[in-house]
């Protein structure tokens, strides 16, 4: 009934009924190409296995997409009832619980979207700042000396402290920069890594 869809009597749990849906089909156009891609490429194991492999990461991640898009918008539409109007630190407030009780377990995927949004927020930080004026505006490009930065500082960490950095990115780095040192013939040497 579109009168119904339409009354603002039911905007908030209708609300709620499309941010669960938005989170779970978010999550699957994001996560399942990449698990598919990753699996496919990285993983060993029988096709089942790998099948089950995709479904599982597509299914968490939509999932809890879905489960913090409820917890958010649940606490935001609480806290604005209760307080009259929405304040910015509703959002951070309701974004914090959210993010403690479905991305607060340490878990692959988990740490892959706050890596993620880490590098997100960072940038956006910086710009924040800037626009504030807390910082004074470089007046150029800072990019070359970010490029530099995070190139120079994972290098480093890779090279003399590689215990401090994820498996998959050691294994990354530990191909690109060390296997490159070792082959003992021309196969080994362009063709096949070992």
């Amino acid at each position: 009934n579109m009168a119904a869809l339409n009354d603002p009597r039911y905007h908030a749990v209708l609300s709620l009924i499309k941010g669960i849906r938005n989170g779970l089909v978010y999550g699957v156009k994001i996560r399942a190409p990449h698990a598919l891609v990753m699996t496919l490429l990285f993983r060993s194991g029988s096709w089942q296995s790998k099948i089950k492999a995709i479904f599982d990461a597509t299914r968490m991640h939509a999932f809890n997409l879905a489960k913090f898009v409820f917890i958010y918008k649940s606490i935001t539409m609480l806290l604005r009832a209760v307080v009259g109007e929405s304040a910015q630190a509703h959002a951070f407030l309701a974004a914090l619980v959210g993010g403690r009780i479905v991305f607060g377990q340490n878990n692959p995927i988990n740490m892959q979207i706050n890596l993620y949004l880490l590098s997100r927020i960072t940038l956006g930080l910086a710009k924040l700042a800037v626009e504030k004026k807390i910082v004074p505006d470089p007046g150029r490009d800072v990019f070359p000396l970010f490029g530099s930065l995070v190139w120079g500082i994972v290098l480093w960490l890779f090279e003399y402290h590689p215990h401090v950095l994820q498996s998959s990115l050691q294994s990354s780095m530990t191909y690109l920069y060390h296997d490159s040192e070792k082959w003992n013939s021309l196969r080994t040497l362009l063709w096949h890594n070992k």
